[in-house]
């Protein structure tokens, strides 16, 4: 039932191209049922008779619609794929713009590589699915009714052997088919598999190649490869048996029309050409039945695959747009934090317990603590990339959870723990914010975030290529590039989590100053595991276990947080410190 409504759902919108479909396959199959019947009125009248002119005549008739059915199938095949193609585009466009509403949460919850898979490959069964029904299933039933009809007409007690071929031959399908479902659900969640371990090694190859563990990874894709390859191999063997079987129906059931026909054309009951017509009209009812087996082949795998892509656009994003947004504000760069507190689903603890703070414009705020303590998470609330379980997150005196998205995100420049780069060049990644931006603004962002240096030194400058992820640049050039990518966006508050931490003391100081220089009246906060990185800062947050231990300057933590001391000490002397 997915499978029908998900297929209605984004084919209605074409419906004209199902009318023409519906229409040229109707014209194909009635000629397909008339054909018998003018070549049994050749052998019985034509022939019989010695009649040349009716034989030529006729024989025109039958080759001027055979053209007319050559015709019709082109175009309704036409029409059939136009159909397919543009339901398959819709369907990938739904799918990908429901993604991208997600939070993380609903992301980490499916999983990328089955989000990919979801996109593409199930997608693409869908859309096989709706173009063989365009193609074969509107003309089966057609072709099977019309041919029962016409056979009927023909001979009723010679029709008997239709009333036992079809039921056998569709109880011996239905049976491969229904031990066929499970293997088809198996083998897209182990192609979920493939795509997650060859996503994941492509994307740590050089971790894989600096520890030595090509073979072992080998090993790892060939363990998933092989339980693709075998959940195939079992599916196609069940497919294998279908074609003998249609094959030993349709030969076992024409010979037992050419023996019992046999009978009555000696007695008198039957014409030569009825008999021939007979035949004809068996052979298209079973075709029919077996492209209704082809189709049904298909069906079990494309149910599969519905069901995932609706598990996909049925499940509704945590962070809900309001209904009714607040569109402006009258602060600028405001941060509020008022008793919140965060949890993963189904967490037995939560990650983050009653924080309170604000952050002013002009000040930097600084988030330190040790790994699992919950920085990430914290900043990750403040652009809404999850909802806050408990407490307020207030941007400009607006909760998060009122205000507009795109205003939201308009006015918040976020660097993350790990920059990501677009395939692209220099520049469009800078524009990916302000599109309109110059280029005179593009390097004034790259001085600011200490990158010009090394962009003036590229062959092309700000047009030289970016490969995806920024694979093709350091780790200290892909931070900085990330950074300068936030200050041409020129937000009120700019966010970096743990952005500096691929930077030399000296250069990692450069930009810091430059910061305080060029941006210094927006909020700035810093996520930090080194203490020189946020020395300087106006407020310093300590955070352990997701609760803020202690809070303050750098001389006044060093006083009164045993905490903050410890973190000092383990990277800093105590010369270096005061």
């Amino acid at each position: 039932m997915k499978l029908l409504r998900l297929i209605g759902a984004f084919v209605k919108p074409h419906w004209r191209l199902i009318v023409g479909v519906i229409v040229f396959q109707l014209a194909q199959s009635i000629a397909s049922l008339y054909l018998p019947t003018l070549n049994a009125d050749i052998i019985d009248q034509g022939v019989a008779t010695g009649d040349t002119g009716y034989i030529l005549g006729i024989g025109g008739v039958m080759l001027l619609i055979t053209l007319a059915q050559v015709v019709c199938a082109i175009v309704a095949v036409y029409f059939g794929a136009k159909l397919a193609m543009r339901v398959g585009r819709d369907l990938r466009q739904a799918v990908f713009t429901h993604v991208g509403e997600f939070s993380e949460r609903e992301v980490s919850q499916f999983g990328a590589p089955s989000l990919i898979t979801r996109t593409t490959n199930d997608v693409q069964q869908v859309q096989m699915l709706v173009l063989l029904t365009c193609t074969l299933l509107v003309s089966a039933p057609i072709l099977a009714i019309g041919g029962i009809v016409a056979a009927l007409s023909l001979d009723v007690p010679l029709s008997g052997l239709i009333g036992i071929a079809v039921p056998v031959l569709l109880v011996s399908l239905a049976f491969i088919i229904v031990r066929m479902v499970p293997l088809f659900r198996l083998m897209q969640e182990r192609i979920d598999r493939v795509n997650g371990v060859l996503r994941e090694q492509l994307t740590g190859i050089r971790v894989v190649r600096a520890f030595v563990r090509e073979n072992i990874e080998t090993a790892r894709f060939e363990v998933a490869n092989r339980e693709v390859t075998d959940t195939a191999l079992r599916a196609g063997r069940l497919f294998s048996l279908m074609f003998p079987i249609v094959l030993l129906v349709l030969n076992v059931s024409s010979v037992a029309v050419l023996w019992f026909g046999a009978f009555r054309i000696d007695d008198g009951s039957m014409q030569i050409g009825t008999l021939t017509a007979f035949l004809t009209y068996l052979i298209q009812i079973l075709m029919a039945v077996m492209m209704a087996t082809f189709m049904a082949i298909l069906i079990p795998r494309a149910s599969v695959c519905a069901d995932r892509i609706t598990e996909v656009l049925s499940t509704p994003s945590s962070v809900v747009v309001p209904s009714s947004p607040v569109l402006s504000v009258t602060e600028r760069g405001l941060i509020e934090l008022d008793d919140v507190s965060f949890s993963y689903p189904n967490a037995a603890m939560p990650v983050l317990q009653h924080l309170t703070f604000v952050a002013a414009p002009g000040q930097t705020t600084a988030i330190i603590g040790s790994t699992g303590s919950g920085k990430t998470t914290l900043v990750n609330l403040l652009p809404r990339l999850f909802d806050a379980t408990a407490g307020s997150v207030r941007v400009d005196g607006v909760d998060v959870r009122e205000l507009d998205p795109d205003l939201l995100w308009g006015r918040i420049g976020l660097v993350p723990q790990r920059p990501y780069l677009f395939s692209g060049t220099v520049a469009s990644n800078l524009r990916y914010g302000r599109p309109d931006a110059s280029d005179d603004e593009l390097w004034a962002a790259l001085e600011t975030a200490q990158a010009r240096g090394f962009v003036s030194e590229m062959e092309l400058g700000l047009e030289s290529a970016i490969s995806q992820g920024g694979t093709n640049v350091s780790g200290g050039q892909r931070q900085r590039l990330a950074i300068a990518r936030a200050l041409v966006k020129k937000p009120e508050i700019y966010v970096f989590d743990d952005s500096f931490s691929a930077l030399d003391l000296a250069t990692d100081a450069r930009l810091r100053a430059a910061l305080r220089r060029d941006v210094g009246d927006a909020t700035i906060i810093v996520v930090a595991q080194r203490v020189s990185t946020i020395i300087d800062a106006d407020q310093i947050l300590v955070l352990e276990d997701g609760v803020i231990v202690d809070r303050g300057t750098h001389t006044e933590l060093l006083e009164a947080s045993e905490t903050y001391r410890e973190i000092v000490e383990s990277q800093l002397t105590a010369e270096e410190a005061a």
